[in-house]
This record gives C-alpha cells, sequence and structure tokens, in this order.
C-alpha cells in the first residue's frame, strides 16, 4: 500500500515538475537577500546549468511530456558522464539562483531538489528505462552516476562522443527554459533593489 502511494506521488511530481519547479522559484524569490559577492559564482552556475541543458537536450529528441517516455537509451554526450544531465543542469541553475539569495534560500532549494529528483522524478523514471531497456539500462547504471560522474577512465570517457547531437531540438524546444532562464535570474537579481 506504502508503495502504491509513493508510486502514485512520483507520476503526480513527474507531471507537476514544471509547477513544482515553478512554486520552488518563486520561494525562493520570496526569501532572497542577494548579496553582490554571491552575484557573480551564481551566475556561472546559472550558466553552467543552461549551456548542460543545450548539451544534453541535443543528444535527446524526446524529453518533454507528462509521461516518462524515451524512443532509445542516451548513453552518449552528458549522458555518458551522468544518468540525469538534465536534472543536473535544473539543479545547477537553481542552486546559482539560491546561492545569490542567500543562505536560507540555498538550504530550501537543495532540501528540495534532494526530494523532488533523488526520491520522486529520477527513480519514476529510472524504473520506466529498467523495464523498458532491461539489461542494457542496468549495463548503463552500473559504469554510470546517477548525479555525479564516478567514471573517468578512458573507456568511459570514449562513450561521451558515440552518438550523435541535433542542435535544432534546441530551436524546437529549448527556447522555453532559456527564456525561463533569462527572466529568472534577472528577478532574482532585481531582489538586489527591493
Amino acid at each position: 500500500m506504502e508503495n502504491d502511494a509513493l508510486q502514485k506521488l512520483r507520476v503526480w511530481a513527474f507531471r507537476q515538475r514544471g509547477g513544482i519547479w515553478t512554486a520552488l522559484f518563486v520561494v525562493i524569490l520570496a526569501l532572497a537577500r542577494p548579496l553582490p559577492g554571491r552575484i557573480v559564482p551564481g551566475l556561472i552556475l546559472v550558466i553552467l546549468g543552461q549551456l548542460l541543458r543545450f548539451w544534453g537536450v541535443g543528444c535527446i529528441t524526446l524529453y518533454r511530456g507528462e509521461e516518462v517516455k524515451a524512443q532509445r537509451l542516451a548513453t552518449w554526450g552528458p549522458y555518458a558522464l551522468v544518468r540525469n544531465p538534465l536534472y543536473v543542469a535544473n539543479g545547477l541553475l537553481g542552486l546559482g539562483w539560491a546561492w545569490m539569495s542567500g543562505n536560507v534560500p540555498t538550504v530550501v532549494f537543495l532540501a528540495a531538489f534532494y526530494v523532488l529528483y533523488g526520491v520522486l522524478i529520477v527513480p519514476h523514471e529510472e524504473a520506466f528505462l529498467a523495464r523498458k531497456f532491461g539489461r542494457e539500462y542496468e549495463d548503463y547504471k552500473k559504469r554510470v552516476g546517477r548525479f555525479v560522474p564516478k567514471n573517468f577512465s578512458r573507456e568511459a570517457l570514449s562513450h561521451v562522443r558515440a552518438g550523435g547531437y541535433d542542435a535544432s531540438i534546441l530551436l524546437k524546444s529549448e527556447i522555453h527554459s532559456l527564456l525561463v532562464t533569462v527572466v529568472g535570474t534577472a528577478l532574482i537579481l532585481s531582489r538586489l533593489w527591493w
């Protein structure tokens, strides 16, 4: 019964991840007390996060929607380093915003990120991938970390260039994310004056 409830919560969190992310941003913005000395490190994290998103989405063609889906198992590009580069990218973006906003927003963000992605969304996606790709996914999971790279061997790095990259997906699907990043960053920075 508890597993059923947890699974339903995971499905709900996956479907609502955009709205949850927006709510988390609003909380960070409300708590923000930016310090000028934190702006540059925070901006660096935001830029790294957006660049990682660009790299990650160019390696896959299907990443938006209310249901978990995958036409193929992406194991190249940033997916050769971590299994969830788009969530790592979101983490860098959010951490950049939170770091600029102060200590309390940073703690709130880290706790929310752990629950949202580490407990709810990623286990939901991993269960789908394990069912769909079976042994191929289990082998991939053994050699590539969930959020942190665990292998920098020559063999592991050879997978980075093993697949393709389609930059056209950036114009089709990533413009919205870029706009959110720019507007979100501007709003956090505006807290220096109000």
